[in-house]
């Protein structure tokens, strides 16, 4: 199992759910460029002046431990990352989890994506003018559940963690890419984990990915937020056991 974190994330954010996989799966962790450990003098504008650049990513570490049988969990953009991958390399995967996608955030009628033009230019110029100011603002919202102010913090933190210039260039990459045409040229089975009460991807998305991905299945977790494996990771590990058990009998 492969697990792709989202926007301002790094690996550790799996900690609550990869580990529990681990007794009957290899699990592999990894950073983005621009997240965590990873190396910064890998990035380059024009590699990852789309998503496909990053999908580039996780297909070269498969094929470098030349892994096959492949179930990839991503979460956010993340997820349509792992998307991007599997579609690119379909041998290579067996199943595929997408925790809290979103294949655009800008709302196109009758699409909804949850942000206006307006709204997606407002968060880009905060961000672009300050960017920890905007990491602390935002990642409240993006967390949730108020009544656990240590989620948002370490959210806060994370996004800290982040070489600031490459993430002002993938938030933009991110909430700015359409990316609804490639989820129909994904064919492995597909779990859709949507969250019911999330300020960045409504249920609305879950629901309109699950009817383009073909041979998908919804599972609404009944909580709120828009990273339930920090939220609320056992429902998460739950949803893709019944997946795996279900769906992708080789690798329960």
């Amino acid at each position: 199992m492969v697990f792709a974190h989202g926007f301002g994330c790094d690996q550790n954010m799996w900690r609550m759910v990869a580990p529990t996989f681990a007794d009957d799966h290899q699990v592999v962790l990894f950073d983005f460029v621009g997240a965590g450990g990873s190396d910064l003098t890998a990035w380059n504008p024009e590699r990852y002046a789309s998503l496909h650049g990053y999908a580039r990513d996780i297909l070269e570490i498969v094929e470098e431990l030349d892994l096959t049988d492949v179930v990839i969990v991503g979460h956010s953009v993340g997820a349509i990352i792992a998307l991007l991958a599997v579609a690119q390399a379909p041998e290579r995967f067996s199943g595929l989890v997408l925790v809290s996608p979103s294949p655009r955030f800008l709302d196109d009628p009758p699409y909804r994506g949850g942000f206006t033009e307006q709204d997606i230019e407002e968060l880009l110029e905060a961000l672009d003018s300050n960017y920890l100011g905007w990491s602390a603002t935002v990642a409240p919202m993006i967390m949730g559940n108020p009544e656990r102010p240590d989620l948002a913090a370490e959210l806060t933190n994370s996004f800290c963690r982040t070489d600031p210039d490459i993430a002002r260039h993938f938030a933009r990459v991110t909430f700015t890419s359409d990316n609804r045409a490639d989820l129909g040229r994904v064919d492995v089975p597909t779990l859709v984990l949507q969250v019911r009460h999330d300020a960045l991807a409504p249920v609305e998305v879950g629901t309109f990915v699950h009817e383009a991905v073909r041979d998908s299945r919804l599972t609404v977790l009944e909580t709120s937020g828009h990273c339930p494996h920090l939220s609320a990771p056992d429902d998460v590990v739950a949803a893709i056991r019944e997946f795996l058990a279900a769906a992708v009998p080789s690798r329960s």
